[in-house]
């Protein structure tokens, strides 16, 4: 994997009015998906919150993880987007980086049902009615949009509406939202290919055994830059229904998730989201909206 940090052009977070101490609404679909309530600020600290490890807030992610997101494939260091809000929500709760650890679980795993082996998760998990009846969502973190990414000079390259890629072979990792992007947004003649992982997926776009790649848009922007050779970022699909956001999974009524929601909104009315999306997502450049 290629560790060299790049400036990446994305949207910016829309900044949303929110107090660190207001309650979380549970039919806003950036709210938890069990309904819970807002907890007493008294309790949002590390010895009043019941973490799998008295003291210690244990956050998950898969292995391996990429940039933008993470550095390194080391989510503990703090670096790229969701390592760096990781850290700020912690800090936020009242912990150190002492008394925060790391586990990996894979993406599909951390929201199915059952036990979880982490207090929170953060690896790009679109908070989903569907995915909300087996585990709490955070407030979103971040608001996200799918792009398509091809080989420059192929049909696909040149693709400039969602109709021109209904014929081609599409592909993405597993239960993402950007598989469903496929499936009900481009909706495309044969049936898309589906990954365990984005390397599996890159290497079958290289490879010619699918013609378009389907991703988040800041990590499109950073494998046709760092990563693909003769990559290129098609477009990205405009956002459907109230838009699609980056939520931190949670058990199903987990009673952190009010306190970890509270964190992140308050780290949205500071600015702190918005100055860590400009840190590590934001720069020049721009994809066009295919329609």
């Amino acid at each position: 994997m290629i560790t060299l940090r790049r400036t990446l052009p994305v949207l910016l977070l829309t900044a949303l009015a929110a107090s660190a101490c207001a309650p979380t609404d549970s039919t806003d679909p950036a709210a938890s998906g069990s309904g819970t309530t807002s907890a007493e600020a008294s309790s949002c600290t590390p010895a009043g919150l019941k973490t799998l490890s008295p003291g210690t807030l244990t956050f998950g992610t898969d292995q391996p993880v990429y940039e933008p997101w993470f550095v390194d494939d080391t989510p503990e260091n703090g670096k790229g987007f969701e390592g760096a809000v990781a850290a700020a929500v912690a800090k936020q709760l009242g912990y150190t980086t002492e008394s925060t650890t790391w586990v990996r679980v894979p993406f599909n795993a951390a929201i199915q049902p059952g036990v979880k082996s982490f207090d929170v998760d953060l690896n790009e998990f679109s908070i989903t009615d569907e995915r909300k009846q087996a585990v709490d969502f955070s407030s979103g973190y971040y608001d996200v949009t799918q792009a398509v990414v091809a080989l420059k000079g192929t049909p696909a390259a040149s693709a400039a509406s969602i109709g021109d890629l209904a014929g081609l072979k599409l592909g993405a990792q597993v239960g993402t939202t950007s598989y469903a992007a496929i499936t009900d947004v481009i909706k495309p003649k044969s049936d898309p290919a589906v990954y365990n992982n984005n390397d599996d997926a890159k290497a079958a776009l290289t490879n010619g055994q699918i013609d378009g790649l389907v991703v988040d848009l800041p990590t499109a922007f950073y494998i046709t830059s760092a990563e693909l050779e003769n990559g290129v970022i098609v477009g990205q699909l405009a956002p459907t229904g109230d838009g699609e956001q980056f939520g931190m999974v949670l058990d199903l009524g987990s009673p952190l998730t009010p306190c970890v929601s509270q964190a992140v909104d308050a780290l949205r009315a500071d600015g702190t989201l918005d100055a860590l999306a400009t840190q590590w997502l934001a720069g020049s450049g721009a994809a066009p909206v295919l329609k």
